[in-house]
């Protein structure tokens, strides 16, 4: 599947569990927005995932992604531990420089 590496690597950091890599994919002043939550900054950010994964111990697999150079939309299939899993969700990112800027997940 065609996506920019830095988008790759948060689906790759999320599969295995990697928070360091994970928490390295986004810029110092990223932003999440979750669940009707927002996080901001890495140790927010950080915190906010390593939170989920806790609760949930889900991963996410792409199956279709759009958009293009800056602003990326990536579908994927969650699976985890809470109701009617798997679900399907939408990740849109907002990339910089080679980091990502902004995630919202719907």
């Amino acid at each position: 599947m065609d996506m920019p590496d830095i988008v790759r690597a948060y689906f790759d950091a999320d599969r295995h569990n990697d928070t360091d890599a994970l928490a390295a994919a986004f810029s110092a002043d990223a932003v999440v927005d979750d669940e009707g939550a927002r996080h901001e900054g890495v140790r927010a950010i950080r915190s906010w995932w390593m939170a989920a994964k806790d609760k949930y111990h889900h991963v996410a697999e792409p199956i279709e992604t759009t958009g293009a150079s800056d602003q990326v939309s990536v579908r994927a299939e969650l699976s985890g531990e809470f109701p009617n899993s798997p679900a399907t969700l939408d990740f849109s990112f907002t990339l910089k420089d080679g980091k990502i800027i902004a995630l919202e997940i719907r």
